[in-house]
């Protein structure tokens, strides 16, 4: 019987499906995470400020049929990243859905210059941006 080694791409993205299980808003769980030479730099999850309450425990701030009171999971993990003094230029970030335009553009202003994403969620432009900007999006699947 021959043992299935999952990839490092796989590794990382199953990573970020268990960190999204940390979310605290239960309309959409979006997991993140920051790799560079085979090494996690940073993670995050959709959720609330720090200290404020939760969306599932206070209820839903939405505007657009988005719920604004969350932290997206990239954002979250650029954070984390920043507070704790992490370089991640050139850096690569694992998402189980696609970054809004907004996350997309810090993203690719931190220098991160690839995105694993399993989910493709809302925004088109970022395809056309990531193209004009030189970010790679790699589609792994649902």
């Amino acid at each position: 019987m021959t043992d299935h080694r999952v990839s490092w791409h796989e590794y990382f993205m199953n990573i970020a499906e268990q960190v999204a299980t940390r979310s605290t808003c239960g309309r959409k769980h979006v997991g993140a995470v920051i790799v560079r030479d085979k090494t996690i730099l940073s993670t995050g999850y959709n959720g609330s400020l720090r200290g404020a309450p939760h969306c599932d425990e206070i209820g839903h701030d939405i505007e657009n049929d988005h719920c604004v009171r969350t932290v997206h999971a990239e954002a979250n993990a650029v954070a984390q990243a920043a507070k704790h003094g992490v370089r991640i230029d050139e850096a690569e970030i694992y998402v189980t859905a696609s970054p809004c335009l907004t996350c997309f553009k810090l993203i690719a202003n931190c220098g991160i210059r690839k995105i694993y994403y399993k989910e493709f969620y809302r925004d088109e432009r970022i395809t056309e941006y990531a193209r004009q900007c030189g970010v790679t999006l790699v589609y792994m699947g649902k």
